[in-house]
C-alpha cells in the first residue's frame, strides 16, 4: 500500500461504516478462524516469516475473508493490490501484471494481489493469472463464497492453497460486538451497559454468522437510541433485520441442504428431515423441487418395503399444487415424516441398475418364441407363442416357465429384503422359485 492510499484511508476512517472500521489489524485479532490463524499454524508462520503463498479464502459472507487478506497485507512487505472480480476485467488484470513486472525489475518487490469474489471471473479471466502465479510474479489471494472445486479453474486451484473459513458462531459475533461497542478509537466508544446482554445476543443470532451484518445492526441500533435507558431485545428487534438464510439455487448450499434432507430421510430420522426441510423452505427453495426429490426417494430408498410411500409423495405433490404456500407446506412435512419413518429398501433401485447394465451389455436379445405375440396365422405357424403357459390355468396362479432371453435364463436381478411389505414379496417370490425349481427337477 503506498503513502497516498494510506493517508486517504486515514482521512476516510471516521466516515467509514462500523464494520469497516472494526476490521482486525493483526492476525491474532481475527475472530472465529483459529483453525487457520492460531499460533504455529501454516498461515501464521507464512505471515510471520513474510513468505506468503498463493491462496484461496473460501467461506460464507461476513466470515472475515477480506479482513484476513488485509491483515496478511499489513503484516508483510509485499506491494498490496486489491481488485473486485465484479468491477474488473482482463484489461485491469493485464495492467496489474505489467505494473508487477516493472516493480520487480526496478525494486525487486513482490506483488500481493487480492481478488474479491474471484469466482465471478470467467475462465479466460482466471487463466490470465496462471502463468504469473506459477512463476511467482504475483502472489494471489482470492476470496470466494462459492466452492472453488466448482467455480474456480482447477489449474488455478492447484497452484493455490485453499483455506476453508467458518461461518462465525453466535459467541464469536458477541465478542466482536462487545469489542466494537466500547472501542473508543475505531468503534462506537460507548459504555458496555448501553445494550443488555440479551440484546447483543439477539443481534448476533439474527446475523446468521455474518459479522458485517451484525456490526451494521449494532451501529443502527445505537444511532436509533432515543433516551438513556439500556437497549433490550424489544428495542433492537424493530431495528435489526433478520438476515435471510444462506441459499443459492445453483450453488453448494443448495446441494448440501437437499443432500442433508435426503440422507436424514434415508437414515429414518424424522426430526432431522423436518429441520432440513424447513431450512430449504425458509431459504426460498422451490417446494416442487423438494417434492420431486421425495417422489424419487420413495422409489429409490423405500420401494416395496412400503408401497404407500410413493402414493404419499405423489399425494403431497398434488396437495401442494392445489393449496400453494403457506398452507400446502404441511403436505411436505407430512410426506417427509412418512418417508423417514417408513421401512427402507433399495432392492428395486438396485435391480434397475443391474437390468440397465444387462441391456447395455447384451443388446437386442430376441424375445423367446413362447412369449411372443401371435396375432396372425402365419406367426402361429412360425412358432410365435408356441408352448406359452397361461398363469391363470395353474395352481396358485403361477406357471413355471422362463421369460428371459436364453443368455439371461435363470438370472436374478431383484433380491427383496425382509423389511416391511417387501418381506411378504420375498416370501411369495421364494415360494414361486421353489415351484419352478421343483418343476425343472421333476
Amino acid at each position: 500500500m503506498d503513502l497516498f492510499d494510506h493517508t486517504a484511508g486515514q482521512d476516510m476512517a471516521g466516515a467509514a461504516p462500523l464494520a469497516e472500521r472494526m476490521r482486525p489489524r493483526r492476525l491474532e485479532d481475527v475472530v472465529g478462524q483459529e483453525h487457520i490463524t492460531s499460533n504455529g499454524s501454516l498461515l501464521e508462520r507464512a505471515v510471520f516469516e513474510d513468505r506468503v503463498f498463493s491462496m484461496i479464502l473460501w467461506g460464507p459472507p461476513g466470515c472475515g475473508k477480506t479482513s484476513l487478506a488485509n491483515v496478511i497485507a499489513a503484516q508483510t512487505k509485499n506491494q498490496w493490490v486489491k481488485i473486485s472480480a465484479v468491477l474488473s476485467g482482463v484489461k485491469e488484470v493485464r495492467q496489474i501484471i505489467d505494473a508487477a513486472q516493472e516493480r520487480r525489475r526496478l525494486h525487486n518487490r513482490r506483488t500481493l494481489l487480492f481478488v474479491d469474489e474471484i469466482h465471478r471471473f470467467n475462465k479466460s479471466q482466471q487463466d490470465a493469472f496462471l502463468f504469473h502465479v506459477e512463476n511467482g510474479l504475483i502472489t494471489l489471494i482470492g476470496a470466494t463464497t462459492e466452492n472453488p472445486s466448482f467455480e474456480v479453474n482447477p489449474a488455478l486451484v492447484s497452484r493455490c492453497r485453499v483455506f476453508s473459513m467458518n461461518s462465525l458462531s453466535p459467541g464469536a459475533i458477541v465478542r466482536i460486538l462487545n469489542r466494537a461497542l466500547i472501542d473508543k478509537v475505531k468503534g462506537l466508544g460507548l459504555s458496555s451497559d448501553i445494550f443488555s446482554k440479551e440484546a447483543i445476543e439477539y443481534i448476533a443470532a439474527a446475523s446468521d454468522g455474518d459479522a458485517r451484518a451484525a456490526l451494521t445492526s449494532l451501529e443502527a441500533c445505537a444511532l436509533n437510541r432515543r433516551d438513556g435507558n439500556t437497549l433490550d431485545v424489544d428495542d433492537v428487534r424493530g431495528v435489526v433485520a433478520q438476515k435471510l438464510l444462506r441459499h443459492d439455487k445453483a450453488g453448494e448450499d443448495h446441494f448440501n441442504l437437499i443432500s442433508a434432507f435426503i440422507k436424514s430421510v434415508r437414515g429414518s430420522d424424522p426430526d432431522a428431515a423436518m429441520y432440513w426441510l424447513e431450512r430449504m423452505l425458509a431459504a426460498g427453495e422451490d417446494p416442487i423441487y423438494i417434492l420431486r426429490r421425495m417422489i424419487r426417494l420413495a422409489t429409490e430408498d423405500i420401494g416395496l418395503a412400503d408401497p404407500g410411500a410413493l402414493t404419499m409423495a405423489m399425494t403431497a405433490d398434488a396437495s401442494f399444487r392445489r393449496l400453494g404456500r403457506p398452507e400446502g407446506e404441511g403436505s411436505l412435512y407430512q410426506a417427509a415424516v412418512y418417508l423417514a419413518t417408513a421401512p427402507k429398501s433399495d432392492a428395486v433401485y438396485a435391480a434397475q441398475k443391474q437390468v440397465q447394465e444387462a441391456v447395455k451389455k447384451y443388446g437386442s436379445l430376441p424375445v423367446p418364441m413362447h412369449i411372443r405375440n401371435a396375432p396372425t396365422g402365419l406367426m402361429k405357424q412360425m412358432g410365435y407363442g408356441n408352448g406359452y403357459k397361461y398363469a391363470h390355468d395353474y395352481t396358485h396362479g403361477y406357471a413355471s416357465q422362463s421369460y428371459l432371453p436364453e443368455p439371461l435364463e435363470g438370472r436374478r436381478f431383484y433380491h427383496p429384503t425382509a423389511r416391511g411389505y417387501e418381506k411378504t414379496v420375498k416370501q411369495r417370490l421364494e415360494a414361486w422359485l421353489d415351484l419352478k425349481k421343483n418343476t425343472i427337477n421333476s
